[in-house]
């Protein structure tokens, strides 16, 4: 699909990967509805999209209401390109978790995604165009021990958009799911109960990754104009996927060497 010019809706705009994928589709003169539950952030950034040539709309929106995604819809009426960005991290193993830990990464990261499709998506199949992007995390790929809640919350996000995907390909309607790993973000401001060591330890992750919020949104933008299906934009991701695809007991194997040295880390 085309993205100039055309009607998109981001959530979780108001920062972060949201914020510069609405500053990239502002400089390809679009549309762009900003959505996120931070009202008075969302006015910089509307800010920042009319300087950067876009036009912008805002509406202040909780992905996990129901109502609320209604209301949107009936505001903004039919998107060319929708984008799920809105979510949460969280670490920790499954022993200890607490289910009101899992009931926010599913109702957040998961049935938010889904909430915004069902309302915008039957449009776009009626025109027959449109394009959706769902934002996951390679932590939905790797699978990585240590952080069972998001990782499985971020896998369903990936599986959810393969379904799509082919449920409404025949409809014109593209549909693209970015896995992105650690890059420079507020991301540890939504790890509820990490403790100081983790949020420092994910903090150097993303200052040290050598991939940009700038880097992710173009890599999107990319796909979603190629009608790509997975965006990896890391390249060390992109080795460790097709490892796990191809040689899937090698991958268990590094996973567990790396599970051994962070529990001898953490025992010393």
């Amino acid at each position: 699909m085309q993205i100039a010019g055309t009607t998109t809706l981001v959530t979780g705009a108001a920062s972060g990967l949201g914020r510069e994928l609405a500053l990239q589709l502002a400089q390809r003169g679009c549309t762009v509805w900003l959505a996120d539950r931070n009202g008075d952030a969302l006015d910089g950034v509307a800010a920042e999209v009319s300087a950067a040539g876009g036009t912008p709309h805002t509406l202040v929106l909780d992905v996990t209401d129901d109502e609320g995604w209604v209301a949107a819809r009936a505001r903004v009426g039919r998107v060319d390109l929708l984008v799920n960005n809105a979510g949460v991290a969280d670490v920790g193993p499954l022993v200890g978790s607490t289910d009101a830990a899992w009931d926010r990464q599913l109702n957040i990261n998961v049935m938010g995604v889904v909430r915004g499709c069902r309302q915008f998506v039957p449009a776009m199949v009626d025109a027959r165009r449109g394009h959706v992007v769902n934002i996951a995390s390679f932590a939905g790929v790797a699978l990585a021990p240590g952080m069972i809640a998001y990782n499985t919350a971020k896998a369903a996000v990936v599986a959810f958009s393969e379904s799509l995907r082919v449920e409404v390909a025949l409809d014109g309607v593209g549909v693209t799911v970015c896995c992105p790993a650690f890059f420079r973000t507020n991301l540890t401001d939504s790890m509820d109960d990490a403790s100081p060591d983790m949020v420092r330890r994910v903090q150097r992750w993303m200052d040290t990754s050598g991939v940009t919020a700038t880097d992710v949104a173009l890599a999107t933008l990319r796909a979603v104009e190629r009608n790509e299906m997975m965006v990896l934009t890391h390249s060390l991701t992109r080795r460790y996927h097709w490892m796990k695809r191809l040689a899937p007991e090698r991958y268990r194997r590094m996973l567990l060497q790396q599970e051994a040295k962070r529990r001898a880390r953490s025992s010393s």
